[in-house]
């Protein structure tokens, strides 16, 4: 596949130097404002500028140049937050833009009533309301979303989807919808626009791209209110210390207390500014790989409920399956030879244009050697399969070849004054045990053996429900089998589970029931009678070739029309849970490093004492302080390329995630500063700023 949304990478120089650009932007207090961590960076940066522009004036509470740097710094923090949140945005931005330049207005042919030959009105697209009816012919693109209600055509989506391959489109059914900015390549369609200008499918996934529209999620807003928490804490702590420093001096009459400076750069280390600078870049980011997966999620609460999902329900055909049956065996009835019932078998496949009618042609052929003969030499009348006779077959003079269903053929032997052998029937019922589907071959009154047709299980979906079942999620298949082949394909699948016989009703109560056990679960579906499961389902998929009312109900939309997606829906929305929650270990480990840095600087003036807890031999106070603050800035940015990109994504339960998460992240985080900081600190004496 080859999407317009994966042409956007994350750090081409022109988004670089725009996200440099919003960064500055966003230093509006209004902007910082809604992020409480950030906003006391921003109050602090304030402050410690204005105490700056006091030493400069001859009154400075601390060398000049040490408070300007610190102020440098406190900046640089914010702006590199900032920056991370425009790189994000702008990588949304930027493939909002390849969306929009395939909406255009054209000229639509408005018709005066459902039908072809009605009265043509010739309106702009821009003017087509709800309920209006427009005809698409060949090489005419469609203007605005909506039902086919009449017709049947080649429809080029690459627009919208970025694959090349035309898709049938046809009134009736489940593929029925079509997006605006899309081109009828052949034949011609009555559509029913269903959306009015600026409601439209393509409108609605440029809001979200751009992220115009996304808001924070409920686990984005309790980790915001918890870092706010903290936050105050620190800052209360903080805000004790000077006048408890004075108070020491003057009682032990020696010393000198903390500067403001000093109390400042405290503050911010010890606040939790790296999560706090980088959490709504990750949000952002979760939602953008959503997007370069061709999945339009209607909001971030939509990703991130895909993250915290623990039951899967699956359809069997094109998701578990390959979404055909296909002929695999030849059982001939006693007396038979296998190569009569091939030969019989494949004549009344000839005409049969179904997939499984061609799979026998070509089983045939394999076992056999038996050749396609030409139709037009064979004189014969070709019987369709109807849903009323439920056979197919064909007539050459004397000679009626018939293949059906079990109970259907057993019917059709009864009118011949014929009857089923037992042996047949058996083995026919052996078949659907197994759950493959028999198909009963006959010659005039005379059953001949049985066609074995099997869904075939896509290659490798075992192993990707196996790794669903670590990481604690259980997968269920729907399917409208009946229970014994539902039973046979879900034990080959691998499935944890499986509905039988599903009707919509039966799997709007199934969702409501996993639910009511405190279950988060996932489903996908593209027909208007999944439409109620799909709107109580907490992660609803709808496919983009479905119906209007599927994706409406949905909270996502494949533009791929793709359902083994919704396993790959899942595996980005916990890369994006593991992201934040990696991120928040190693920002609070982090902080637990830098007290050791710059506790001990900063009252060293106040208590000579604590200057044999510098453990890491830091040169001077004020170069403790300084390197503090210099990786507490520089940190942001190095961490902004897996804040974006993610946390590779592993198949692991929850207890090993959390074990090798406090490893990698949490003495991680404790190591990383220890290291930097000492670093800074030698360069800043090299360079003789310390």
């Amino acid at each position: 596949m080859t999407s317009h949304t994966h042409a956007v990478r994350t750090f081409d120089r022109a988004l670089i130097w725009k996200a440099v650009a919003d960064a500055f932007r966003k230093l509006s207090p209004r902007l910082q404002f809604r992020n409480p961590v950030m906003f006391v960076v921003f109050v602090c940066s304030v402050l410690t500028t204005l105490l700056w522009v006091q030493a400069m004036a001859g009154h400075g509470e601390a060398p000049t140049a040490f408070i300007f740097w610190v102020a440098i710094w406190l900046w640089f923090t914010l702006l590199f937050a900032n920056f991370a949140e425009a790189l994000a945005e702008g990588r949304g931005k930027a493939q909002a833009e390849a969306l929009r330049s395939t909406r255009k207005d054209v000229i639509a042919k408005k018709l005066a009533e459902p039908k072809r030959d009605a009265a043509i009105v010739f309106t702009p697209s821009s003017e087509l309301r709800a309920g209006h009816y427009v005809l698409v012919e060949a090489n005419e693109q469609i203007p605005g979303d909506g039902e086919v209600l009449i017709g049947a055509a080649s429809v080029d989506e690459s627009a919208i989807t970025g694959e090349s391959a035309p898709v049938i489109r046809e009134g009736g059914g489940d593929r029925s919808a079509v997006t605006g900015g899309t081109r009828v390549l052949s034949d011609w369609l009555v559509i029913k626009i269903t959306q009015n200008p600026g409601e439209s499918f393509l409108d609605r996934m440029i809001a979200m791209v751009e992220g115009a529209s996304r808001r924070k999620t409920p686990n984005e807003i309790a980790l915001t209110i918890l870092l706010a928490k903290f936050t105050l804490i620190f800052l209360l702590a903080c805000a004790t210390l000077l006048p408890y420093s004075i108070y020491s001096v003057q009682v032990a009459g020696k010393g000198n207390p903390i500067t403001l400076t000093v109390l400042v750069a405290l503050l911010v280390c010890l606040i939790p500014t790296t999560i706090g600078a980088l959490l709504s870049a990750i949000g952002i980011a979760g939602m953008d790989r959503m997007i370069r997966a061709n999945v339009i999620a209607t909001s971030g609460r939509a990703v991130e409920a895909a993250g915290d999902v623990d039951v899967l329900l699956l359809d069997k055909t094109g998701t578990i399956t390959l979404g055909n049956r296909q002929a695999v065996a030849f059982h001939p009835a006693p007396g038979i030879e296998e190569r009569t019932l091939a030969d019989t078998a494949q004549l009344a496949s000839l005409a049969d244009e179904t997939p499984e009618g061609r799979s026998v042609v070509v089983l045939a052929k394999e076992r056999f050697g038996l050749r396609e003969r030409e139709l037009s030499t064979l004189h014969a009348e070709f019987v369709p399969f109807t849903a009323q006779t439920r056979m197919s077959g064909v007539d050459m003079g004397e000679r009626r070849v018939r293949k059906g269903a079990l109970d259907a053929v057993e019917r059709y032997l009864d009118g011949q004054g014929s009857h089923l052998p037992p042996a047949v029937k058996r083995m026919a019922e052996d078949i659907a045990r197994r759950g493959a589907t028999p198909l009963i071959v006959t010659e005039g009154d005379r059953a001949l053996g049985v066609i074995e047709l099997k869904d075939i299980v896509k290659g490798g979906i075992k192993e990707r429900f196996a790794e669903l079942r670590r990481m604690g999620i259980k997968t269920v298949m729907v399917t409208g089998d009946n229970p014994l082949t539902a039973a046979a394909i879900a034990a080959e699948a691998g499935v944890d589970d499986f509905l039988a016989e599903a009707t919509p009703e039966a799997k709007l109560k199934l969702i409501r029931q996993m639910q009511a056990e405190s279950r988060l679960v996932a489903m996908c579906g593209d027909g208007t009678n999944d439409a109620p499961a799909l709107a109580q389902a907490d992660v609803a998929v709808a496919m983009n070739t479905g119906t209007q009312a599927a994706k409406e109900a949905g909270n996502m939309v494949d533009l791929d029309s793709n359902p083994t997606k919704l396993i790959e829906v899942v595996e980005i929305g916990k890369q994006m849970l593991i992201t934040r929650g990696s991120l928040t270990t190693f920002s609070i480990a982090n902080d637990v490093a830098k007290y050791f840095a710059i506790i001990p600087a900063a009252f060293a003036t106040t208590y000579p004492a604590l200057n044999a807890l510098n453990v890491m031999k830091l040169s001077t106070p004020q170069s403790a302080i300084l390197s503090a603050v210099i990786f507490n800035a520089l940190i942001i940015i190095f961490l902004i390329p897996l804040a974006l990109k993610g946390v590779k994504y592993r198949p692991l339960g929850a207890g090993h995630l959390l074990r090798r998460n406090l490893l990698v992240y949490g003495v991680g985080g404790i190591i990383v500063p220890f290291i930097g900081i000492k670093l800074i600190d030698m360069l800043l004496v090299l360079f003789g700023l310390a």
